[in-house]
């Protein structure tokens, strides 16, 4: 079983994935505060998560030249000087031209430095890298849970939620601070011969096309392990496509399930706090801490989560997971006082802890030997969720009002069952070689 040491560079990455999450969580509660002051209907404020999705495409295209010229290590830390400056502009300024531009520059940064922790950690852990990648998403979460809370406290206190803006500056500079006493250097780039982290794909000269090899030795990936022939340890190719690096039907279902759960995360992150004021009676600043209830509830089950998938098969867990969803926005939305929809939204954060992992793990899975270009493409599917789902929330909140386009999300988990259930059946149809692939 491979072992995660926890050196000077881990913990710094750790750290650094933190800021993000300081940041990335506590952006939901601010867009409805931030409506508020610039008199925009919701539909208008929603363009706010528009920004971050083309920030995010952005940042993801550029971090591979930003990170061959200054290296991984200093392609982190300019994305971390970027959302510095993002957020100070962000924090400032007060048009809204001015404050989607300071977004979708805080978003291209973020990606920077997302990506930029992804690869160093990966490099550096090899096989242990999937743990040292759960343990970072969790200082993330961990982060996100601590954002809301200042933002309530800050406007509870009469001083608005820009201050916390510079709250995310100080601690960056704070983390820049102490690995420069420290003397904590993040790596220039790959080691010579960083081993593959468990569960990834080989190159296709090194495996037989649709099939991934198992690694000798290797921990047990309970995703690729639900695809394995018996006695074969390989990954059956669940469908048309692996050929010549084109990618199967089953990915592609996977793909727009990703598309709709990450819709029903960000319409949660940027109009929960709005629900909280208009239908439970909560405060501003008690809605908007209350949004770390979400957070809360998916940092509890992705700690969870791991050993559970031991013993579900993806697609089943996948669906579990999202019936726990909508007893919790059921609960959420039905609630007339604010405590019980503070429970509801914990049960929801709870089946949504466990969307994404699932739906990206199956899809890379699949992929076979074309997993780069699936991991790339999923980058996309965020990005239709992020960008187009807030926006037509507000649209229809700003005719029926917050609580009323809530019933928007029943509609979203709906469409991921159902498509969880062809994603399923797609998994068990063997290849047919006279299908015609799926075009990437």
């Amino acid at each position: 079983m491979p072992r995660l040491t926890h050196d000077k560079t881990t913990w710094l990455t750790y750290a650094q994935m933190g800021l993000w999450g300081f940041f990335l969580y506590g952006f939901g509660p601010v867009v409805p505060l931030l409506r508020d002051e610039q008199g925009t209907s919701a539909a208008v404020a929603g363009l706010h998560s528009t920004a971050v999705a083309v920030g995010a495409l952005l940042g993801g295209a550029l971090f591979a030249p930003l990170a061959r010229r200054v290296g991984r290590g200093g392609a982190i830390w300019t994305g971390l000087a970027g959302v510095a400056l993002g957020v100070t502009a962000f924090g400032l300024l007060r048009p809204l031209p001015a404050t989607l531009a300071a977004v979708a520059v805080i978003a291209t940064a973020g990606m920077m430095v997302i990506s930029g922790v992804a690869v160093v950690l990966t490099a550096r852990h090899g096989e242990a890298a999937p743990a040292a990648l759960t343990e970072a998403n969790a200082a993330c979460a961990g982060m996100g849970i601590l954002a809301p809370l200042v933002i309530g406290a800050s406007v509870d206190a009469g001083w608005g939620w820009r201050p916390v803006m510079a709250v995310e500056v100080g601690l960056i500079a704070l983390v820049a601070l102490a690995a420069t006493a420290f003397r904590v250097r993040l790596p220039h780039g790959a080691p010579p011969a960083a081993a593959a982290p468990v569960g990834a794909a080989p190159s296709p000269a090194a495996a037989p096309v649709g099939a991934v090899s198992a690694s000798a030795g290797a921990e047990p990936n309970p995703i690729l392990d639900t695809f394995r022939s018996p006695g074969t340890g390989t990954v059956q190719d669940s469908g048309p496509g692996t050929v010549s690096g084109r990618l199967p039907r089953a990915y592609w279902i996977a793909w727009v399930l990703m598309a709709v759960t990450g819709s029903i995360e960000v319409c949660l992150s940027l109009w929960t706090a709005d629900v909280l004021r208009s239908h439970a009676g909560m405060s501003a600043g008690a809605a908007s801490a209350a949004v770390a209830a979400i957070v809360c509830g998916m940092f509890l089950g992705r700690l969870a989560g791991g050993r559970v998938a031991l013993r579900w098969a993806p697609a089943q867990l996948l669906l579990a997971a999202l019936t726990v969803s909508l007893l919790g926005f059921t609960l959420f939305w039905i609630a007339p006082v604010g405590w019980l929809a503070v429970t509801g939204l914990v049960v929801l954060g709870l089946g949504n802890a466990l969307h994404y992992p699932l739906a990206i793990s199956i899809a890379l899975a699949v992929a076979g030997p074309a997993a780069d270009k699936a991991a790339g493409w999923s980058s996309y599917s965020m990005g239709v969720g992020f960008g187009i789902a807030p926006v037509a929330l507000g649209w229809v909140a700003d005719g029926v009002g917050p609580h009323l386009a809530f019933l928007l999300l029943p509609g979203f988990i709906a469409a991921a069952v159902l498509l969880t259930v062809r994603l399923g059946r797609a998994l068990r149809t063997p290849a047919t070689p006279d299908r015609e692939p799926v075009p990437a």
